[in-house]
């Protein structure tokens, strides 16, 4: 059986470490994580839970410090297949440092991408972009859509689509896009709305709804879209954007009701209605028929199981997560 490199970069992140973990599932694949962090604890890795980690190593390297330490190791290794997370992603404080937000998602970027297009290893680079690209989202919103960023990091992102699209135009660099909507599950980052709304029921601390809650997500399971991932990296088609997406979208208000049920509360039991956030997006709805019909890609785990596996995990979990801090912390 031929075995296949796979570098996963941002594999320290939610939505990376989970990924990481469904390669390890597949005995066709070794995986090289690197991140520019230490590798965090098995309450936030799932594939730190495994006992055979001998397919997996990791690196912590940073983009924008080390790229040529990243470079040299991927020469080194010579990876079939790359996989990008690494990105700031967060959407408020992109307003406080927005070239930090362009260094990491468009310069480091286009520093790697040049280098790669020179390489003769690299069969497939999926990259994560973000469907907040688009703006809000109105009716139908397909893979073709304008970009209409609202925010710096959005507008970031949509900087590193367009830098990607241009090498793969030119030099046919192998590049294929995923854009998945609202990730959630056990391990995400404890700031998002979904954890912290149990971690602060639970402390009996107040939820603040920004613009009362109304902004409709599209929210969908980690492992769902690490499943849509997998399938893009082997076998969507090189050039192509992918949406992976959940069947319809749900308000952030509803969610956390939904979350106050679970754990035997009201929503006027446990939130307020504050003023929303400058450029949030009324809606993020996205089509994802061409992974469904190409793929056999659909999401499978519904919103309502979802929520109570994160109750679970952050329950099990609890004398520990409670000492831990609920707020973004920016590192350039």
């Amino acid at each position: 059986m031929t075995q296949h490199t796979v570098v996963v970069l941002g594999a320290n992140s939610f939505s990376g470490q989970d990924l990481v973990d469904l390669l390890l599932d597949d005995p066709r694949y070794r995986v090289i994580g690197i991140s520019r962090s230490p590798e965090r604890s098995a309450v936030f890795l799932r594939y730190r839970r495994r006992a055979d980690l001998s397919r997996y190593q990791y690196h912590a390297l940073n983009l924008n410090r080390d790229m040529p330490a990243i470079l040299e190791l991927l020469d080194r290794e010579r990876p079939a297949l790359i996989v990008n997370f690494a990105a700031q992603s967060e959407v408020a404080p992109s307003w406080e440092y927005p070239e930090h937000w362009y260094q990491t998602n468009t310069v480091a970027l286009a520093r790697l991408v040049n280098h790669l297009r020179r390489q003769d290893y690299l069969r497939r680079y999926l990259h994560i972009s973000s469907p907040e690209i688009y703006g809000t989202c109105v009716g139908t919103v397909r893979e073709d859509a304008v970009p209409n960023p609202s925010t710096p990091y959005a507008a970031s992102k949509a900087a590193a689509d367009q830098l990607l699209h241009v090498y793969h135009k030119q030099f046919g660099f192998p590049v294929l896009w995923v854009r998945a909507t609202n990730v959630y599950g056990a391990g995400q980052q404890l700031y998002k709305i979904i954890p912290r709304s149990i971690i602060y029921i639970k402390l009996g601390r107040t939820i603040e709804l920004h613009g009362g809650g109304r902004a409709v997500k599209s929210y969908i399971h980690i492992r769902d879209v690490s499943l849509g991932e997998k399938a893009i990296l082997e076998r969507g088609r090189v050039g192509q954007i992918y949406h992976l997406s959940p069947d319809a979208g749900v308000a952030v208000r509803d969610v956390v009701e939904r979350i106050c049920r679970l754990l035997g509360k009201t929503l006027p039991e446990c939130t307020r209605d504050v003023a929303e956030r400058p450029g949030q997006d009324a809606a993020y709805v996205i089509d994802s028929s061409r992974a469904r019909q190409e793929l056999g890609w659909s999401p499978t785990i519904p919103l309502e199981q979802g929520l109570a596996e994160v109750v679970d995990w952050i329950d099990a979990n609890w004398q520990t997560i409670r000492t831990l801090p609920l707020t973004y912390e920016h590192r350039p």
